[in-house]
């Protein structure tokens, strides 16, 4: 991230004109839309690069203006303060970021493709070790920065190549072996952008990888809840699992304005309906200084956080 250096307006004024007409380009949108968790302020330019060279070109404009710039997924594990984002917001929602293609025993997808497009595509084509994407709401993007995972695996498992960008708009392909990965977390692409990934896969009959899937997907739809939410909202302690223990402290519907720690999960929280970012953060910090208290354990949010208080 980069502190900005120009006003909203004459940021917006030149990078608008460096973009093709395809690439969708808003000023003022409110980062609600975009965000399961459906709160968050406005970001002062929100733009959705319609392919690789305009990404590469607004890419290289806020590093040599010294704009402040954030990329955006689906908006899952993602809170924006309700003051939004000072600086511009890129997307890659657009298709050519959200192909999913087949390449033999190899699935290659954008960095804009749902990760249960992933796991369907592989299960059409008998192709197992990508089941567990099928329920996480997310972009494979944000599933290479965060490392996410699910049911006992985590996306880096399964990769084999990443595509990644740098700040200054140049590509390159990377080897699973040259990225450093740990727990919900890849260093790598916490200065790079992922473009897209290849998974590499082993061929099964397709009815077992589907009765793995429907397994995996009724054990979810009976243990998270269905209202608005950014997912898993703390990453696991190693002695405990982070729901159980909000769980084993009656913690469960604790409640701060529209925000409330869900019933059928402890370690998600749910927007009510009316839900700010203050109410969110508030509702978090209250659940690790109990933690803290009770158990002596430091909570450490899974949800990134960005944008202005104020």
């Amino acid at each position: 991230m980069n502190a900005t250096m120009e006003t909203p307006a004459n940021i917006a004024d030149a990078l608008l004109s460096l973009v093709s007409p395809g690439t969708v380009f808003k000023r003022d949108e409110p980062m609600a839309r975009h965000t399961t968790l459906r709160v968050g302020g406005p970001a002062d330019v929100y733009v959705e690069p319609v392919n690789e060279k305009d990404l590469s070109a607004i890419l290289k404009f806020c590093n040599e203006r010294n704009a402040k710039f954030f990329i955006l997924g689906r908006g899952s594990n993602l809170l924006v303060r309700d003051a939004g984002f000072r600086g511009v917001v890129i997307c890659l929602a657009a298709s050519h970021f959200s192909r999913v293609e087949l390449e033999g025993h190899r699935i290659r997808a954008g960095a804009g493709a749902k990760q249960k497009s992933v796991a369907v595509e592989a299960k059409r084509n008998g192709l197992s070790g990508v089941e567990f994407l099928e329920g996480i709401p997310g972009s494979i993007g944000g599933a290479l920065r965060m490392n996410a995972g699910a049911m006992g695996s985590e996306t880096f498992n399964a990769v084999e190549s990443v595509r990644v960008m740098d700040y200054s708009g140049v590509a390159r392909e990377l080897k699973r072996s040259e990225m450093s990965v740990e727990y919900r977390s890849c260093a790598f692409l916490k200065n790079h952008i992922a473009v897209s990934a290849v998974f590499l896969c082993t061929p099964q009959p397709r009815e077992e990888i589907e009765k793995r899937m429907k397994i995996y997907n009724e054990k979810r739809w009976s243990s998270q809840p269905a209202a608005p939410s950014a997912g898993c909202l703390f990453k696991n302690p190693t002695a405990i699992a982070a729901g159980r223990l909000i769980d084993e402290l009656g913690l469960k519907n604790t409640r701060i304005g529209g925000a409330r720690i869900s019933q059928e999960h402890g370690n998600f929280l749910v927007n009510d309906g009316g839900a700010t970012a203050k109410d969110v953060l508030e509702l978090i910090e209250l659940l690790r200084a109990k933690v803290k208290a009770e158990r002596g354990i430091e909570l450490q949010t899974e949800v990134e956080v960005v944008g202005e208080s104020e």
